[in-house]
C-alpha cells in the first residue's frame, strides 16, 4: 500500500497535516530527518506509515512505557503489527514477544534506550531494520529540559546496525542549540530538519497570581467537574498534600511521583489513563509520553523550572485538538523553590555550575512568562525564537482588560531604596525591599537600621503586591536584575535614565474591579477570541489552515445528549477489550460522528479517525446508536 492509502485504511484520515508528507517522504527517500513538530500535531504518523511501507522491522526508542503502551495499543486496534519490549513484560511475554520479532510479525518494535546495551539486541540488530526512531529526542542533549544519560547510547546502537537504517529523531520543544545537539549527538546525516511550529491554537493559556493557591485550585476543579486533567506540583509533598485535600472535597483524584512504589505508581496512572481517576496530581515525573487524548486542563500548581518544561507539560491538555485549559498558578514562592532545586541535587550538594548558570537563566525566562503582562503565547513562542503577533486573543493577558499606567515615580522610589542599601554594602530580595518601602516593623528590618533609611515607608500607602508587579516590570525591563544564588538579591542594572525628566516608565496594569467576573467556559472564551480576531487590523499566529480547524473544532454546535451517549457505548467496549477509552475512538473522533451522524458504514467511514480496522470492528454498533439518537 502507499502512503495516503494506509492514512485512510489504518488510520482513518483522508489528508496530511502540515510537516507529516515531507518526512515521510524524505524517510522512504533513504534521508534522515529531525522534526520539530508540537504535541497532537501527528508526530507518531511520520514514522509509523515508513514503518509499515518499508521493508523489516522499524525500531521506536522512547522515554516511558506508558507511552509504548499506548502507542502499541492504538496500532494494534488499527490493524498494524507492533510491540514492545521493556521492564513491565513477566518472562513470557518478554519471550513470546522476542519470537513474534524473530519471525518477523512485528513492523513497529517499541523500546526504552535503557535497554539498548542487553545482549540480546543483538540478535534482532542483524535483521533488517530500515529505520530508527529517537521520540522525545530533546533528551540527548544536556542544556534540554529532560536531559536523560541513555540517550547518549543511541548514536552506538545505530552504529552496530549493518546497514546504517535511516535515522528520524521527533521532538515538540527544542531551541536552536538542542536542535543542534541532536544533530550532533545522534550523528544525523544531512538530515530533513521540518519545524512545523509550536503554536498549538487550541489552548488557552492563563496565569493567576492568588493569594491562597488552594482555593484557587478548588475553584478551577469546582469549574470543571467531570473532565480528566493533570495538577503539577514542584514536590512530593505538595502532591500528597494537593491529593489529599482533594480527595477530602470530593474530587476523584490519584497521585504519582518517584517516592511512591512501582506497583503504586502504575495502578495510580492506569486509573488516570482508563478514566477511573479524572484528576491526576504529580511531579514532573508523569506525564511524558502519554497519549492520553481527552485531557482537557493542565494545572500547575507551582511554577516550572523553565519554559520547555511548562509548555511540555501544559501541551497535555488537548491533544486530539479539542479546546483546552493551562492554567499557572505563580507566586514569589515559586522562583524560591525552584532556585533551590536548581542549584542543589538530591542529597543537598551543589550542582553543576555551569549548568546550574544556564538553568538559572531559563528560569528567569520562565518567571518573565509569569510575572507579565503581555501576551502569554507570545512569550511562548518567542522563547523558540518564533514570531507572533502582539495578540493572540487567547490567553488570560489578552481577555483581561489592561490599562497601561505612568510608574515612573513609584519605580524611582523602588530603585532609590535599591540604591540606597548598595550604599550599606547590603543586597536584598523582592521581600526586603517590599518590606522596607511599606515601613514594616519587623525586627531584621530594625536589627540593620534599615528604618533610618531615607526610603523607609515612603511607599506605605501601596500593597505589597502593587509594589512587587512594578518590581518585576524593573526587572523584565533590566533597569533592576536579579541576582540568582541561593539567596537571589535584587541589584541595579540600567537605571541611571530613569532619573532624567524625560524618561518614564509604563507599564500594563490590570483595571481594578469590584467583584471579578465569572470565570468563562472554553466556548465562551473562544467566542471572544473569534470577535477579537475578526477586528480589523488584528492578525494572528495561527495560519489560515489551522485556524479553520480550530474553529470548527471549537465553535460546532455539538449534540451532547449524542455525546454523552457514544461516551457511554465507547466506555463499555474499552471495558471489555482493556483498553483506555480513546484507544477505541478519541473525543474528537466522537464529536466528528455528532457533527455527521453517519447512519450507514459508507457514511461512518467518513468520519475522521475511523480507518477500515475500525470501520469493520465498531461501525454497525456505533451507528445502530446514531439511528436510534436520530429516530428519537
Amino acid at each position: 500500500m502507499d502512503k495516503l492509502t494506509i492514512l485512510r485504511e489504518k488510520f482513518g484520515y483522508s489528508s496530511f497535516r502540515p510537516g507529516q508528507e515531507e518526512v515521510i517522504d524524505s524517510i522512504l527517500e533513504g534521508t534522515d530527518a529531525l522534526a520539530v513538530m508540537p504535541t497532537g500535531a501527528g508526530k507518531s504518523l511520520c514514522y509509523q506509515i515508513p514503518a509499515l511501507i518499508l521493508e523489516g522491522m522499524t525500531i521506536v526508542i522512547s522515554p516511558l512505557i506508558s507511552l509504548m503502551k499506548d502507542q502499541v495499543n492504538a496500532l494494534k486496534t488499527a490493524g498494524c503489527g507492533a510491540a514492545f519490549l521493556n521492564s513491565s513484560l513477566n518472562g513470557s511475554e518478554y519471550a513470546r514477544t522476542m519470537n513474534q520479532i524473530m519471525s518477523g510479525k512485528i513492523k513497529l518494535l517499541y523500546i526504552a534506550p535503557e535497554r539498548l546495551q542487553r545482549e540480546d539486541m543483538s540478535e534482532f540488530s542483524a535483521n533488517s531494520i530500515p529505520l530508527v526512531v529517537v521520540d522525545e529526542a530533546h533528551c540527548v542533549s544536556q542544556w534540554g529540559h529532560d536531559f536523560r544519560t541513555s540517550y547518549l547510547q543511541i548514536a552506538r546502537f545505530i552504529r552496530s546496525i549493518d546497514p546504517r537504517p535511516v535515522v528520524a529523531a521527533f521532538t515538540a520543544t527544542a531551541t536552536m542549540n538542542v536542535r543542534d545537539d541532536i544533530r550532533k549527538l545522534l550523528a544525523l546525516r544531512a538530515p530533513l530538519c521540518v519545524n512545523t511550529g509550536f503554536d498549538r491554537p487550541n489552548l488557552y493559556f492563563e496565569v493567576q497570581k492568588p493569594k491562597d493557591k488552594k482555593t484557587a485550585l478548588l475553584e478551577c476543579l469546582e469549574k470543571r467537574k467531570d473532565t480528566s486533567g493533570i495538577i503539577y506540583c514542584a514536590t512530593r509533598k505538595t502532591v500528597d498534600e494537593t491529593c489529599r485535600l482533594l480527595a477530602s472535597r470530593g474530587f476523584n483524584a490519584t497521585r504519582y511521583h518517584a517516592g511512591l512504589d512501582d506497583g503504586e505508581r502504575r495502578t495510580n496512572q492506569d486509573d488516570f489513563i482508563y478514566d477511573r481517576k479524572t484528576v491526576m496530581v504529580a511531579t514532573n515525573a508523569f506525564g511524558m509520553g502519554i497519549d492520553k487524548s481527552n485531557v482537557s486542563f493542565v494545572i500547575h500548581y507551582n511554577m516550572p523550572k523553565n519554559i520547555e518544561s511548562y509548555y511540555q507539560e501544559a501541551g497535555r491538555a488537548g491533544r486530539d485538538g479539542s479546546p483546552a485549559d493551562c492554567v499557572l498558578l505563580y507566586n514569589g514562592q515559586d522562583v524560591r523553590i525552584n532556585q533551590y532545586l536548581i542549584t542543589h541535587d538530591e542529597d543537598g550538594e551543589a550542582a553543576n555550575e555551569k549548568l546550574q548558570a544556564h538553568n538559572l537563566e531559563l528560569l528567569k525566562q520562565m518567571t518573565f512568562y509569569a510575572a507579565g503582562n503581555d501576551c502569554l503565547r507570545k512569550r511562548l513562542l518567542g522563547y523558540f525564537g518564533e514570531k507572533t503577533s502582539s495578540s493572540c486573543g487567547n490567553c488570560s493577558n489578552c481577555l483581561t482588560e489592561f490599562k497601561e499606567i505612568d510608574v515612573t515615580v513609584p519605580a524611582q522610589k523602588i530603585v532609590s531604596c535599591v540604591y540606597r542599601l548598595k550604599q550599606r554594602g547590603r543586597s536584598f530580595g523582592k521581600t526586603m525591599i517590599i518590606d522596607i518601602l511599606r515601613g514594616s516593623k519587623n525586627e531584621k528590618i530594625r536589627r540593620f537600621g534599615f528604618d533610618t533609611l531615607s526610603t523607609y515607608a515612603i511607599m506605605a500607602d501601596t500593597s505589597a503586591q502593587r509594589i512587587r508587579l512594578i518590581l518585576d516590570c524593573l526587572i523584565d525591563k533590566g533597569i533592576l536584575l536579579l541576582e540568582e544564588g541561593e539567596y537571589p538579591v535584587v541589584t541595579l542594572g540600567n537605571a541611571e535614565d530613569l532619573f532624567r525628566e524625560e524618561e518614564r516608565v509604563l507599564m500594563k496594569l490590570p483595571e481594578e474591579r469590584e467583584k471579578a467576573a465569572p470565570e468563562k467556559t472554553s466556548q465562551q472564551k473562544y467566542e471572544k477570541i473569534l470577535d477579537i480576531q475578526n477586528a480589523p487590523g488584528i492578525k494572528t499566529s495561527q495560519d489560515s489552515g489551522a485556524k479553520s480547524s480550530v474553529t470548527q473544532n471549537m465553535s460546532d454546535d455539538i449534540d451532547n445528549d449524542l455525546l454523552g451517549k457514544l461516551k457511554k457505548l465507547r466506555k463499555e467496549i474499552a471495558a471489555k477489550e482493556s483498553v483506555p477509552s480513546y484507544i477505541v475512538f478519541t473525543d474528537a473522533s466522537l464529536r466528528d460522528m455528532c457533527r455527521k451522524k453517519p447512519v450507514s458504514l459508507v457514511q461512518f467511514s467518513g468520519v475522521n479517525g475511523v480507518g477500515s480496522v475500525k470501520l469493520e470492528k465498531y461501525g454497525e454498533i456505533f451507528t445502530d446508536l446514531i439511528r436510534e439518537h436520530c429516530g428519537e
